[in-house]
């Protein structure tokens, strides 16, 4: 359902235009071509029922007004964000529990987007970017589910019992600007929506692994500057990477930590979603030349805090600080680790702290995914690079986002930024062949621009033999052991990726490789299934898209 957008040139916007910031749901009805396709009169009527006992009487109860149906939806406004989801995750919930019993092919599902933004209204109708984002939203959510914007996200955080995931940065349709966007679907067993798990459909609990397991929460930016997140950010990142190259932890990636930031947070809770015995929570205050960390480690079944600490230091000393967090709370898990298996993780990425600045900052721009944010992250990076001209890690990061430009099409000169990329990766191996994340990063660069699959491939390896705990290590190895053929191989390590990043933003990348890896061992179920979950979560996603089609065409 395509909403109007502005009036025409020449439209006489005088004062007669009213204007109001609103929050607008946009629905529809998921597959209604093959359902009305396959029984016209029974499909009106349902959905006739399905207003009148559900959907209306939701809308009526949080305050909201129809602003205009069609056949198989309606834009509806409301005065606030919260009664617009409270609205939607009600309406949802109800037709989850009456479409128990009905035929998967011929159930009636809604999709609902959500949005906050400036209207204007004109004889009842409203106008304008703020409706034409909702009406994209919804076409991005799942059947049955809500996709909200960042906007109202902000909106409804710590406001209502609702939990939603991070879909990353999304290019809408005739949207100018890239946009992040959250998303849930209905859990009928509860009160609330159940977040989307990128590993299984069910969602079951997670296994404990049989090594100490654990979770590092972001920590709190407590320096009363929210424009210092990317510091607070930075530092748990390098905990969480010093932490992984323990060889006998289990260590949850950071896009799957990185969901709960800025949530509420139960910490049993946390432990059973991400299948882990420990969890690491702390803050970090900068001011001035000086840093504090705190941080505790709590034994998630028991609630018990193991250690608990804070560290005080100079801005200069901010590795060192970093250390005693690591050491700290690896002695707690497992006093008996040699003191030569926690050195193996320290490891100064740079020794010039301003340059360590510049490539903090470029992090939270490229883990957006867009052109703009990869066109920033570069500029940063290159800031870092030009003060440490040995910075291994973010020249290799910076050929990352050179490499994920050029397929996209965002590359300016395509083989320039390719020659890029390529020579950056080759100087971040020569200052860095000792880091696992150098390794894997250059890894992608070489595989993704097709300049040395096989020296790709080894260099996974070697990334992984540093740091077992790279999720993205395993599914980069995976994707090229299944274009290898190597498909035995390629599988586990694919699971183990999504197992330690259940709730990764990026799963899309694992989930399609897995499609990718089944479709060439003929699996075509198997493959449908893991297609049809990238694209749930990345809709737009290329690879995605290709082995989908052929598994509809192999599925008939």
């Amino acid at each position: 359902m395509l909403a109007r957008g502005f009036p025409e040139p020449g439209y006489d916007v005088s004062d007669r235009v009213e204007r109001r910031l609103v929050a607008i749901l946009a629905a529809d009805v998921a597959g209604y071509s093959r359902l009305m396709g396959s029984d016209e009169e029974g499909t009106l009527s349902h959905l006739k029922a399905l207003r009148r006992t559900h959907v209306d009487p939701a809308i009526t109860a949080h305050r909201g007004r129809i602003v205009k149906t069609t056949g198989d939806g309606m834009l509806v406004e409301f005065a606030s964000a919260v009664d617009a989801t409270r609205c939607a995750v009600k309406a949802q919930r109800e037709m989850a529990e009456r479409n128990a019993d009905v035929p998967q092919g011929s159930r009636i599902e809604f999709r609902m987007g959500i949005h906050v933004g400036d209207i204007i209204i004109d004889d009842n109708d409203i106008f304008g970017d703020g409706v034409n984002i909702a009406a994209r939203l919804e076409g991005i959510a799942e059947p049955g589910g809500v996709c909200i914007s960042d906007d109202a996200y902000r909106q409804i955080r710590g406001k209502v019992d609702i939990t939603f995931d991070d879909m990353g940065s999304q290019s809408l349709k005739n949207i100018a600007e890239p946009m992040r966007a959250w998303r849930s679907r209905i859990d009928t067993n509860s009160s609330t929506v159940e977040s989307v798990r990128p590993t299984t459909e069910t969602a079951p609990p997670l296994g404990l692994p049989d090594k100490p397991s654990i979770a590092v929460l972001p920590f709190q930016n407590m320096s009363g500057d929210p424009e210092q997140d990317y510091f607070a950010d930075g530092m748990v990142e390098d905990i969480i990477t010093a932490l992984s190259q323990v060889k006998w932890f289990f260590v949850i990636a950071r896009n799957s930590s990185f969901i709960y930031k800025g949530r509420p947070v139960n910490v049993k809770q946390v432990a059973r979603d991400l299948g882990v015995r420990y969890v690491l929570e702390g803050s970090v205050r900068k001011a001035g030349g000086r840093v504090r960390i705190t941080g505790q480690l709590i034994q998630a079944e028991t609630g018990r805090h193991i250690w608990a600490d804070r560290f005080d230091g100079e801005l200069a000393d901010v590795f060192n600080l970093q250390d005693q967090v690591t050491s700290s709370v690896v002695g707690a898990i497992e006093p008996s680790l040699r003191e030569a298996e926690i050195a193996r993780a320290r490891c100064k990425p740079t020794e010039r702290l301003d340059a360590y600045e510049w490539y903090l900052r470029a992090l939270p721009h490229f883990y957006t995914l867009n052109r703009e944010s990869l066109d920033k992250a570069i500029v940063l990076l290159g800031q870092a690079i030009a003060i440490d001209p040995h910075f291994a890690l973010a020249k290799a990061l910076a050929a990352r986002c050179y490499a994920w430009r050029n397929p996209q099409g965002w590359a300016t000169v395509p083989e320039e930024e390719k020659a890029i990329a390529v020579r950056l990766g080759r100087e971040a191996l020569q200052d860095g062949d000792h880091d696992p994340s150098v390794l894997w990063m250059v890894g992608f660069v070489m595989w993704q621009l097709r300049v040395d699959p096989e020296g790709a491939l080894e260099l996974y390896d070697r990334s992984l033999s540093l740091n077992a705990n790279c999720a993205q290590a395993l599914a980069l190895r995976g994707w090229a052991l299944a274009t290898a053929g190597r498909l035995d191989e390629a599988v586990p390590a694919l699971l183990q990726a999504l197992r330690l990043s259940p709730f990764d933003p990026e799963a899309f990348f694992t989930m399609s490789a897995l499609g990718c890896a089944y479709l060439m061992a003929r699996r075509f179920d198997e493959a449908f299934k893991w297609t049809s979950r990238a694209l749930r979560q990345r809709p737009t996603f290329a690879p995605a898209l290709r082995f989908h089609a052929v598994c509809l065409v192999k599925l008939g």
